[in-house]
């Protein structure tokens, strides 16, 4: 484990500040951005893949996404720095495509996508690996998590479980498909 908290840090608080910075523009300016939200199966929804999770509908949307963002993505730079990037980037843009292939007509915005999708590949990573530190691992963020499951269920129309569903799902996806690799942290 030689990546440090300061190197593991980085790309988490880069998201967090951009995420920021667009709600301040919002904010300030008094403006909707949701509108570049992912909009499924349209054309013009394609850009949200890209843009969602850095909207945010309101100051409890962004905040109840700050912190998971942040304590999530920097577990995974940390602990599984070979592999961090790629399980990031995927959980990010495999969460999109699949809600805007199969989600319903709606903007959808917001990191909680990429939140469920960290979370589910740091709690299965370590029960498809096996290994002692992957599965202590997995039992402390399932402890810490563990209510982001019911997420995954229609409960606020406002509320896209859909993105919910899909990052758990991409998550588990990458959690099977990383467990392989031999080499996992420097």
């Amino acid at each position: 484990m030689s990546s440090s908290i300061d190197k593991s840090f980085v790309v988490p608080a880069r998201l967090i500040f951009v995420m920021w910075a667009v709600f301040s523009v919002e904010f300030f300016l008094q403006i909707n951005l949701g509108v570049f939200g992912i909009y499924p199966r349209k054309l013009s929804g394609l850009i949200g893949i890209l843009t969602a999770p850095l909207i945010h509908g309101n100051l409890g949307h962004i905040i109840s996404n700050t912190f998971p963002a942040l304590f999530l993505g920097t577990t995974l730079y940390f602990l599984f720095d070979k592999i961090a990037q790629k399980v990031f980037l995927q959980c990010y843009f495999l969460t999109g495509i699949l809600v805007w292939l199969f989600a319903r007509s709606s903007y959808h915005v917001g990191a909680s996508g990429l939140i469920y999708g960290l979370a589910s590949f740091l709690i299965f990573f370590g029960l498809f690996r096996g290994d002692f530190r992957s599965l202590l691992v997995s039992l402390l963020i399932f402890a810490i998590y563990s209510g982001l499951f019911y997420g995954v269920f229609p409960s606020h129309p406002n509320v896209s479980w859909e993105s919910h569903l899909f990052g758990a799902i991409v998550g588990i996806y990458l959690a099977a498909k990383f467990s392989k690799v031999k080499k996992v942290n420097s």
